[in-house]
């Protein structure tokens, strides 16, 4: 049958209005996408598209999802991008959050942790032009600008030796408030009145430390200083000490205990640190004398020792000292040393402030979220024997069982076999798994499971300092790791770290899992992704991640590695080793925001 002709205006005209359509879609479609690509307009939507993703995942449900994906493997893409005004982002000191707080006692400086339900999923991205950054201990002297452009320090405390911008750098000539010609001379100083080498001090504790100059030279006298102050207006202090290389971090004295466990630190330190030790009923001079060894030495700088206008402030402080019966070393122009007693001898006494012993029940050493005490710890709450001059010197106290240990269940056994085993391990990591400990590529170091800090004695050789966390819910071992002339604190990883990010080159955890865990229970408090998170926010790019656990746990923290943008491999474990352990070592990807 042939075809029916018809005229051209006899044509259907929805023919044409078909191919119109499809021509102009055609155009328009190519049009957008010139746009989107060669335009302002594409950044824009896709910076509004991330921040609604972000949003997305801060409701509970939505996020529940996400984490289970992420955990069983289903979400083929990595977490997105945190935006670049997070870049130092810390979730429980965030002072846009914190300032509704109360102000008594400082209260809205103490760490305040969101819900977790309230946080975002995202990874924080490094600072426009970070740098990988230097290598200790030239490290000590600059560090590089862009990884913390941040002037106000330089600004207000260049004139006092703090720090200084040079072209690309910034440069710490090594001065503070108090020694504006130089921390060493300063050290030079206290060294006429306490005993700085030699090995009797190794812990020292600096309170309110600007950008730890003081910690950091005293490296040279063989004493490890743990540095704190709290994010306040100088912004950064304890972002560039980490960035020196120097152990730091974030802390408020106010309402709570610090986390340290009673009795840890031969020498404390104040260098105009502002710190009204006798206010509230000298409530922060007895949370000093908690902290302070038993014949260990305090060192106060500035305000208000011998300080114009503060006669009555400078004569309470000398009046708690006495009621505690402090020997009083030293008055060096604006610089006070005093020497703790060594027992519980001098209290009950009649003083102006009514201190008086803490119960025969209280444990000094809980600190975790722990209102402060307004009575002075017993010493005798510690068994055994902790104060200076009676334990061994550095080095010998590193190797040497702790009568902390000694008074454990089997303490003498389980730590003379800990200690054997991360010897082991530490050398296979090195050897085997090729981890650049023992390089300058590592100088900051985190154990986020310590228990008597072994692993950390293992690496005493290398240019490193190691944060030995003790979880909050295990056993309270971090007194040990202090007796041992090592450095740590209390912490509940269930919560963010009080850090800055990319605080550490490299993170160590053996046993995960059980941070996560109900003690005694299998049940999780919390989830794999978000510790991951942030164990990502912590860690510098190009970091190093060393997990260790079951090969199951292990199978899940590779698939979360794979979302939070690590490389990572899985190897067996040492083979002295028992159990059925496996190594997850992973490294850290330098990723940039587009």
């Amino acid at each position: 049958m042939g075809h029916l002709n018809l005229p051209a205006s006899k044509r259907n005209p929805r023919q044409w209005k078909l191919l119109d359509l499809v021509t102009a879609t055609f155009f328009g479609l190519v049009f957008l996408f010139f746009l989107l690509v060669f335009t302002p307009l594409g950044d824009s939507l896709a910076a509004s598209g991330r921040q609604t993703l972000l949003r997305s995942t801060s409701d509970p449900r939505q996020r529940h999802r996400l984490v289970a994906l992420i955990e069983a493997g289903k979400n083929a893409q990595a977490i997105e991008a945190c935006p670049a005004d997070a870049v130092d982002h810390m979730p429980c000191e965030d002072p846009r959050r914190n300032s509704q707080l109360s102000r008594e006692m400082n209260f809205y400086r103490e760490r305040q942790c969101p819900p977790v339900e309230d946080t975002h999923l995202c990874l924080i991205p490094p600072p426009n032009g970070y740098k990988i950054s230097v290598q200790w201990p030239q490290s000590l002297h600059k560090i590089w600008h862009a990884n913390m452009p941040h002037n106000k320090i330089a600004d207000r405390k260049g004139h006092q030796g703090w720090m200084k911008k040079e072209a690309e750098h910034f440069i710490f000539p090594g001065g503070g408030t108090m020694f504006p010609e130089g921390a060493v001379q300063y050290i030079e100083k206290l060294g006429q009145y306490i005993p700085i080498n030699g090995g009797v001090l190794r812990t020292a504790l600096d309170m309110g430390c600007g950008v730890a100059s003081w910690g950091g030279y005293l490296l040279n006298e063989g004493i490890l200083t743990l540095s704190f102050a709290p994010r306040d207006s100088h912004k950064s202090q304890i972002q560039f000490a980490l960035e020196r290389g120097v152990p730091a971090f974030v802390a408020m004295l106010g309402t709570r205990r610090l986390p340290f466990p009673a009795f840890s630190f031969d020498l404390v330190h104040c260098s105009r640190c502002l710190i009204p030790f006798t206010a509230y009923n000298a409530t922060y001079f007895i949370e000093v004398n908690r902290l302070l060894r038993p014949g260990g030495y305090l060192v106060i700088s500035g305000p208000p020792v011998q300080w114009a206008k503060q006669d009555k402030e400078w004569a309470d402080l000398q009046a708690v000292a006495r009621a505690l019966c402090y020997e009083l070393i030293a008055v060096d122009g604006n610089t006070v040393i005093w020497k703790k007693p060594t027992g519980d001898l001098c209290l009950p006494n009649q003083n102006e402030f009514g201190l008086e012993l803490c119960d025969e029940s209280d444990d000094p050493s809980d600190a975790w979220y722990f209102k402060l005490e307004k009575c002075v710890s017993r010493t005798s709450a510690v068994k055994g024997d902790c104060a200076v001059g009676t334990i061994p010197k550095w080095p010998d106290r590193l190797t040497k069982s702790p009568s902390r240990a000694v008074h454990m269940k089997n303490g003498l056994d389980l730590f003379e076999a800990d200690t054997r085993r991360w010897v082991r391990r530490v050398a296979y990591y090195k050897n085997s798994l090729n981890v650049k400990l023992g390089t300058p590529a590592i100088r900051n170091v985190m154990d986020m499971n310590a228990f008597f800090g072994s692993f950390a004695a293992a690496l005493t050789p290398d240019p490193v300092w190691v944060m030995n966390v003790v979880p909050a819910r295990k056993p309270s071992t971090l007194g040990v790791i202090y007796d041992r002339g090592l450095i740590g604190v209390y912490h509940d990883w269930c919560e963010p770290f009080s850090t800055y990010p990319r605080s550490y080159d490299l993170i160590h955890v053996a046993g995960i899992e059980s941070l996560l865990k109900m003690p005694g229970s299998s049940k999780n408090r919390c989830n794999l992704v978000d510790l991951m998170v942030e164990m990502d926010r912590i860690l510098r790019p190009e970091g190093t991640v060393v997990i260790r656990d079951s090969p199951e746990v292990i199978d899940k923290v590779a698939r979360v590695a794979h979302a939070v943008r690590w490389s990572a491999t899985i190897h067996e474990k040492e083979p002295e080793s028992g159990g059925r352990e496996k190594i997850l070592v992973a490294t850290k990807t330098f990723w940039k925001l587009h």
